[in-house]
């Protein structure tokens, strides 16, 4: 029913163990060691992280034997389709598998729901997506990103706190202290421009950094979220979350925009945030009101446990008697190769 295990994507490796020179896409150095990003924005960046990641995973934390265990992985609804076949040849060749499956996250965050036709949106720690799946079948086309989430929210709260706090030496507080405090005193506000006008509406919180020093925050709390729905904040051109999730309901053929908007699932800890349901139900509305769309009234599917909502999916569907055909054998890889993941994953 929950995850046993979870790790962080990220890892500390000894530099001695690889080759590894500042700068490099996905690792960046510090007092010895090469800390691996191996996923960025929801794809894989660094392979050779990645096999450690899992074998750390799978033989140090669940304490199972990997030739032992069939694997079902999840993969971002906007990754290089090559990105399979090289996690089935991961499996196979390092881990040594005897069987695989791999399944988009959106589609796997709907099964959580019990979903098989619907809307999945996402916002995780490095990518949001709004993902259109229909009987079972992503609509590629009609499949929209951006790279603002979680992480990019961290890194933006620490720079309002710099500004807000420059005395206090926030630029070295450890990234993990900037994610609790985000986690526990951030919220989306349902009406930003007035809040920020507004200083009675500035609602201040106390964050305890340790040793009885304290933090106060008040606009920060509902600044940091905001990107998520307005990426110009920091810059960015691309639309906000509201806005790639209506253009997915309208890319959808007309007969099917009805029922899927009808299901729209939410999935990913960045929609953890207080208020996050609210705003989106009111900005999925107005888009659809504004773009000649009245009739079509999303309904928002946000489970307590949406945190994990793709992992939880994964469970369920690789729980089911009828799911057990739907394996990639180690017999099939080694007679027709990873290419074969397009066929059996399509």
């Amino acid at each position: 029913e929950e995850p046993r295990i979870v790790l962080k994507s990220s890892s500390l490796v000894p530099s001695w163990d690889r080759s590894v020179q500042p700068g490099t896409l996905g690792c960046e150095l510090a007092g010895g060691v090469a800390r691996a990003h191996p996923i960025k924005h929801g794809v894989v960046v660094d392979w050779e992280a990645l096999e450690g990641l899992w074998q750390r995973l799978l033989v140090g934390g669940l304490r199972v034997l990997p030739e032992q265990w069939p694997v079902l992985v999840s993969n971002s609804p906007s990754a290089p389709p090559e990105d399979r076949e090289k996690a089935a040849e991961l499996l196979f060749e390092a881990l040594a598998v005897p069987a695989c499956h791999m399944a988009s996250t959106a589609l796997l965050a709907l099964c959580s729901s019990g979903a098989l036709s619907g809307l999945a949106v996402e916002a995780g720690a490095g990518v949001c997506h709004a993902t259109p799946i229909y009987g079972g079948h992503s609509w590629h086309k009609a499949t929209f990103r951006q790279d603002v989430a979680g992480s990019t929210l961290s890194r933006y709260l620490r720079d309002l706190l710099v500004t807000a706090c420059p005395n206090i030496g926030v630029q070295a507080l450890p990234r993990k202290t900037i994610t609790q405090l985000k986690k526990r005193c951030c919220y989306v506000s349902l009406d930003f421009e007035g809040d920020l006008r507004n200083p009675a509406r500035h609602h201040p919180a106390s964050f305890c950094l340790g040793k009885g020093c304290y933090l106060r925050i008040t606009s920060e709390r509902f600044c940091c979220p905001e990107p998520i729905f307005q990426p110009c904040l920091l810059g960015q051109s691309e639309p906000g979350l509201a806005a790639l999730a209506f253009q997915a309901l309208q890319k959808m053929p007309p007969t099917l925009r009805t029922g899927l908007a009808n299901s729209v699932v939410l999935a990913g800890g960045s929609t953890l945030f207080p208020g996050f349901i609210q705003r989106l139900d009111l900005e999925l509305e107005g888009q659809c009101r504004r773009h000649g769309y009245p009739a079509l009234r999303p309904h928002l599917v946000a489970n307590p446990g949406r945190g994990s909502a793709v992992w939880t999916g994964g469970s369920m569907v690789a729980s089911l008697g009828s799911f057990q055909c739907n394996w990639m054998t180690r017999a099939m890889y080694q007679e027709c190769g990873s290419r074969l993941v397009h066929e059996v994953f399509n």
